[in-house]
C-alpha cells in the first residue's frame, strides 16, 4: 500500500511540475502579445501603461495606418508583403515537390551529393550572403525589385522543405508507384495522382513555411528595398519607430497586430492538414 501511495504521489507531483512549466511558458508567450494589442489601443505614442487594459481605448492608431500620412504607406507595405509571400509560397511548393520527388524516387549521380549540399546549404545563414545579393542586385538593375526578393526567398526555403518533403515521400511505399506503372501511368501521372494527394499534409507545413518566411524577414528585404513604396511591413515598421521626428511605438504595435490576420488565415485553411504534416515531419525519414 505504501508503495503504491509513493507511486500516485511522484505521479502527482510529475503533473504538478508539468503544468506549472505549461502555465509558465503560456504566461511567456502571451503576456508579450496581451500587452502589444493593449498598447495598440493605447492613447498616445508611449508603450508604458500600468495595465493591459488601457484606460480611454481608441482606435486612432488603427486609422492612422491607413490615413496615408506623409510616409506612412502602410496599406501599400501590406499588399506588398502579402503579394512576396503568396507567390514566394507558390513557388516554394511547387521547386519543392519536384526536387523531393526526385531525390526520394530516382537514383542519380550526385544525388548523395546533393542531398549534403542541401544539409550544408540550411546551416548557412541568409544574412551571411547580403553583400553579395546587394552587388547581384545592383549589377542586374533589381534594386526595388519585389521578384528577385521572391526568388532569393524561395531559393532559402528549398533545402530544409526538400528534406521535409522527401522524408515525406520516402514513408509512401514504392509498390503504389510500381503497381500505377504495370497499368500504363508514367512517372508524371504517379506523381500528380498519387504521391500528391498523399503528401498533402506536409504540403500543408512547406506552404505555411513558405508564407510566414517573408513576413518576418527584415535583414534581406531592407538590403533590396529602398523607396518606401516598395518596403515590407517589417521594414515600414521599422522606419516607423526609427523617425526621429515622431517615433510612435503605439502605432508600430497596431501595425505589428495586423501582420497576424493574414498568417491566422493561413493556418485555418491549412490547419486540417497541418498538424498531421508536422506529426509526420518529426517521425519519417
Amino acid at each position: 500500500m505504501e508503495k503504491t501511495a509513493s507511486i500516485k504521489s511522484q505521479r502527482r507531483l510529475r503533473m504538478t511540475l508539468t503544468y506549472l512549466l505549461l502555465i509558465a511558458m503560456v504566461v511567456i508567450i502571451v503576456y508579450p502579445l496581451l500587452w502589444t494589442i493593449g498598447a495598440s489601443f493605447n492613447p498616445g505614442n508611449s508603450l508604458v501603461s500600468t495595465s493591459l487594459i488601457p484606460k480611454n481605448p481608441t482606435l486612432a492608431h488603427y486609422q492612422r495606418l491607413f490615413a496615408g500620412e506623409g510616409t506612412l504607406l502602410y496599406g501599400q507595405w501590406y499588399l506588398n508583403s502579402l503579394k512576396i509571400s503568396f507567390f514566394t509560397m507558390i513557388l516554394t511548393l511547387v521547386s519543392v515537390s519536384f526536387t523531393a520527388y526526385a531525390f526520394s524516387r530516382f537514383r542519380f549521380t550526385g544525388r548523395k551529393n546533393g542531398l549534403l549540399l542541401f544539409l550544408l546549404l540550411q546551416m548557412i545563414p541568409q544574412f551571411s550572403a547580403l553583400i553579395a545579393i546587394f552587388v547581384l542586385a545592383q549589377l542586374l538593375g533589381m534594386i526595388n525589385s519585389h521578384w528577385l526578393l521572391i526568388l532569393i526567398y524561395v531559393g532559402g526555403q528549398i533545402p530544409m522543405n526538400t528534406y521535409l518533403l522527401k522524408g515525406y515521400f520516402d514513408s509512401i511505399p514504392l509498390d503504389l508507384d510500381e503497381s500505377a506503372k504495370l497499368d500504363g501511368a508514367s512517372n508524371t501521372r504517379v506523381f500528380w495522382q498519387i504521391l500528391m494527394p498523399l503528401a498533402r499534409p506536409m504540403l500543408a507545413v512547406v506552404a505555411m513555411n513558405g508564407f510566414t518566411g517573408p513576413l518576418g524577414d527584415f535583414a534581406l528585404s531592407s538590403v533590396l528595398l529602398r523607396n518606401p513604396e516598395y518596403y515590407t511591413l517589417p521594414i515600414g515598421l521599422y522606419k516607423l519607430v526609427t523617425d526621429k521626428m515622431g517615433a510612435s511605438y503605439t502605432t508600430f504595435a497596431a501595425g505589428a497586430i495586423l501582420i497576424s490576420i493574414p498568417i491566422a488565415v493561413v493556418f485555418v485553411l491549412l490547419q486540417k492538414n497541418f498538424v498531421s504534416g508536422l506529426t509526420a515531419g518529426g517521425t519519417k525519414g
